[in-house]
């Protein structure tokens, strides 16, 4: 139950940071603006897959939606930008380059290890 607030929490904070409205993000997930808004609320359990495509939207590790110390979100944060009447289409390829930035630099520290 814990763990579901500090999600909600956090795609929330992901979501307005991002200046993304509740029902863009619902567009992108293919779901209802009401069973989003309950992920948000930490109503409902979010599926895996659904959480898979907020973290490639959002360019966090997945398991940074489930951080809750503060320093660690605000971090997160720093991947959000405003950008205004994005299409369905552009959030896509938003989370699709954001997938593969994530990928790089993760390959990238393995390689300097």
């Amino acid at each position: 139950m814990i763990d579901r607030l500090i999600v909600a929490k956090n795609i929330k904070l992901m979501r307005e940071a991002s200046c993304l409205t509740q029902d863009k993000v619902a567009e992108f997930l293919g779901i209802g603006r009401s069973a989003y808004s309950n992920y948000e609320l930490g109503t409902r359990d979010i599926p895996l897959n659904v959480m898979e495509s907020l973290a490639d939207l959002y360019g966090v590790d997945l398991y940074l939606l489930y951080e809750g110390n503060e320093t660690a979100v605000k971090k997160m944060l720093v991947t959000a930008f405003r950008v205004d009447d994005l299409s369905s289409e552009d959030m896509n390829a938003i989370a699709a380059f954001k997938h593969v930035v994530k990928n790089y630099v993760k390959m990238d520290m393995l390689l300097k290890k």
